[in-house]
């Protein structure tokens, strides 16, 4: 599994120490960028270029980081076959990878802080999708609609 991450400039620092934990265990990991803080970045093209990438590779994940986790989630939100959600607790990040089969995470550094975020991380990354009939119905409604308009 390859996991490619992004973030704008509220969450380079983020980033950075994610970035960090990747490596310290062993995950293969691609940055898309920033690569320097730069104040006047937009989120926007970091979610394209990660959710791009995801949906390239079926068995990859996504990180994505800003500052509230809402702009990269609707950013990548808009790219097909592509599920982005928030999580704001490890708690939360098992629900949407078990339920929902999120593959790419949203985090909000404004609001988590580094080891939290951490957390969040390990378990999205670990957590398996139920793979049970309603979760595939819903996410095959979802699916359908998005392919009709």
């Amino acid at each position: 599994m390859k996991i490619f991450i992004g973030a704008d400039h509220r969450g380079f620092e983020l980033k950075e120490f994610i970035k960090e934990k990747l490596k310290e265990n062993n995950y293969n990991f691609e940055d898309l960028g920033n690569f320097i803080y730069d104040p006047e970045d937009d989120y926007v093209d970091f979610a394209f270029r990660v959710g791009e990438k995801v949906r390239e590779n079926s068995e990859s994940l996504g990180i994505l980081i800003c500052g509230s986790g809402a702009g990269v989630c609707f950013a990548v939100n808009k790219l097909k076959k592509i599920r982005g959600a928030i999580a704001l607790s490890p708690e939360m990040a098992k629900i949407i990878k078990e339920d929902d089969d999120i593959n790419v995470l949203c985090l909000a550094s404004d609001f988590i802080e580094k080891n939290l975020a951490w957390e969040i991380v390990k378990v999205f990354l670990m957590t398996k999708f139920k793979n049970e009939e309603k979760y595939l119905r819903r996410i095959k409604k979802v699916e359908d609609y998005e392919n009709k308009n």
